[in-house]
C-alpha cells in the first residue's frame, strides 16, 4: 500500500479544522458526480441516500480461482466478478471487479457469506486505501455514461474496480429518472445468476 501522490487523480486532505477533496479529471463533473466518484467502498450506501430508495446488488457473474488451503499472502485467491447495482426498475451502476483476498476472514466473507465488496469493508470496519485511476464519459446508445476505475485496498483484500453509471441524467433528475420509462435503458435483469 502507499501510492505515490503523483499518480492520484483524487486527493483527500484534512487538518484539525479543514477538509479538502480534489478530483483532477479531463471530464467535467457535477457536485453529485464528484461525491459518487470518491466513494470508497460505500457507493451502494451513497446511491441509496441519493435516490431515497434501497439499492440491491445483483450478481451477474463470478470466476474464482481454486481455494486450496485458504487465502494467505503466499496463496491469494483471485476473483473476477460483475454486479449490477439496482434501484427500483433500473440498473444505476455496473461494477466489474478484480479482487484478491489474502486472509481467511475476507475469504469467508467474499466466498462463503457472499458479501458485496462495500459490505466487506463495512464489516471489517476498514477505511480502505483509495486510488482513483481514471474518470471518463462517453455516449453509448444515446446516453451519457460516466465511468471510473479505482483501487481499494486494506489488510486482506485488494480490489480493482470499473464502475459504469449508464446515464448521467440520473444525477440530475434523481428519483424522477428512476420513474422514467425508457426502452433503451439498462433495465434490471431480475433472475440473473452467477
Amino acid at each position: 500500500m502507499g501510492v505515490p501522490e503523483i499518480k492520484r487523480l483524487s486527493r483527500d486532505t484534512y487538518t484539525g479544522t479543514t477538509t479538502s477533496v480534489e478530483i483532477r479529471s479531463p471530464v467535467k463533473v457535477t457536485g453529485v458526480e464528484r461525491m459518487m466518484l470518491i466513494a470508497q467502498g460505500g457507493l451502494q450506501r451513497q446511491l441509496s441516500a441519493f435516490f431515497g430508495r434501497s439499492i440491491t446488488v445483483e450478481r451477474i457473474y463470478t470466476k474464482t480461482t481454486p481455494r486450496g488451503a485458504g487465502a494467505s499472502k503466499d496463496h491469494p485467491i483471485h476473483q473476477e466478478r460483475q454486479v449490477h447495482l439496482v434501484c427500483g426498475p433500473k440498473v444505476v451502476c455496473v461494477a466489474t471487479s478484480s479482487v484478491t483476498v489474502t486472509s481467511p476472514e475476507t475469504e469467508r466473507l467474499l466466498l462463503d457469506e457472499k458479501f458485496a465488496l462495500g459490505q466487506i469493508f463495512r464489516h471489517l470496519r476498514a477505511d480502505p486505501e483509495f486510488l482513483l485511476l481514471n474518470v471518463d464519459s462517453q455516449i453509448v446508445a444515446g446516453k451519457r455514461e460516466l465511468r471510473r476505475t479505482y483501487l481499494l485496498e486494506t489488510e486482506g483484500i485488494r480490489c480493482e474496480i470499473l464502475e459504469v453509471f449508464p446515464d448521467r441524467d440520473m444525477f440530475v433528475l434523481g428519483e424522477a429518472w428512476l420513474d422514467m420509462v425508457d426502452e433503451d435503458s439498462w433495465e434490471s435483469s431480475s433472475g440473473s445468476s452467477e
